[in-house]
């Protein structure tokens, strides 16, 4: 029987194709969303209800008798860090998922029907904060600074859901590689130029998972029932700034050698350029031992594929 799930975040680089992968396996798919209509247009054909995630509970309506929620909702990391964009990034993704959370309660009450068994929330690896060369599991701490904080507090509200009952499953995402958006579409015109090339000395690590294995490794969590708990969606091998630098110039055929200083970065991006001028070696520990097998385990093959667009 397929699943019926409910997906917030839909329009986003990872909902959008997060949302074709459950299509394309049969699933029914209800998006939450700001914008239902800007929801149809840009997903097609979908059940899209309206939700304003910052101010009201998610509506129960949408949650009763479903299998599963993905939970991807948040205002985007990539920008300047300004005090109003820093209130943004933390409250749409803690009093997001607590409004999400008081909606599933809802959806549990004796005269509501069924709540979903499963939540399958995303974070990031920017929970573990700078790290340099130390490799980085499900178990490591958490860091200190902003981001690492905004993902300690968005975690603890996803799991008070296991207190509804429900088996919840945390996604800490790297770097994205698929070239319709993300970190990559942003390296890309200075790439195609051929004036990009290693970042703030380049020795920091790139933790980067191709987009094809983050949604696998998704659906897979909506799976398999061992599945719990924070999960590093990252790709096996992390790779240094430089070494992805001139793996991204090969894929493209420039090169790739002209670097770019940290106190540039600083002075564009302001305290959001400490994401890639300092960097963290994680590794997908829990998805290794539970037997997932990565469909791009190296840079350079996955970088390839994200420009061929698969």
């Amino acid at each position: 029987m397929a699943p019926r799930v409910t997906l917030t975040g839909a329009t986003g680089l990872i909902g959008r194709t997060l949302h074709a992968a459950l299509r394309d396996r049969g699933a029914e798919v209800a998006v939450l969303t700001r914008d239902p209509d800007r929801a149809r247009a840009t997903l097609g054909e979908v059940e899209a209800v309206a939700w304003r995630l910052m101010d009201e509970p998610a509506p129960a309506d949408a949650l009763v008798g479903r299998d599963a929620v993905f939970h991807l909702a948040g205002e985007p990391v990539a920008q300047r860090w300004t005090a109003k964009a820093r209130q943004a990034i933390r409250e749409s993704r803690v009093t997001g998922t607590r409004n999400l959370l008081a909606g599933l309660r809802t959806a549990g009450e004796p005269d509501a029907g069924r709540r979903p068994p499963t939540l399958v929330s995303s974070s990031a690896i920017g929970y573990y904060g700078a790290h340099g060369e130390e490799p980085l599991d499900e178990d490591a701490p958490a860091g200190s600074d902003f981001l690492a904080r905004v993902c300690r507090e968005w975690e603890a509200e996803a799991r008070r859901a296991s207190a509804l009952g429900m088996r919840v499953v945390q996604v800490r995402t790297g770097v994205v590689l698929d070239r319709g958006g993300g970190a990559l579409a942003q390296m890309l015109p200075a790439f195609r130029l051929g004036i990009g090339g290693p970042l703030a000395g380049g020795r920091q690590y790139v933790s980067w998972i191709h987009v094809d294995d983050l949604v696998a490794i998704m659906v897979t969590a909506l799976e398999d029932e061992r599945w719990s708990g924070p999960i590093n969606a990252t790709a096996p091998e992390p790779v240094t700034n430089r070494d992805f630098s001139r793996a991204l110039g090969a894929a493209l055929g420039r090169p790739a050698r002209l670097p770019v200083p940290g106190l540039a970065l600083r002075l564009l991006y302001g305290e959001m350029a400490e994401i890639v001028t300092s960097g963290a070696r994680v590794v997908p520990a829990k998805p290794l031992v539970l037997g997932y097998e990565f469909r791009h385990p190296r840079v350079d093959e996955a970088l390839r594929s994200a420009l061929a667009g698969g």
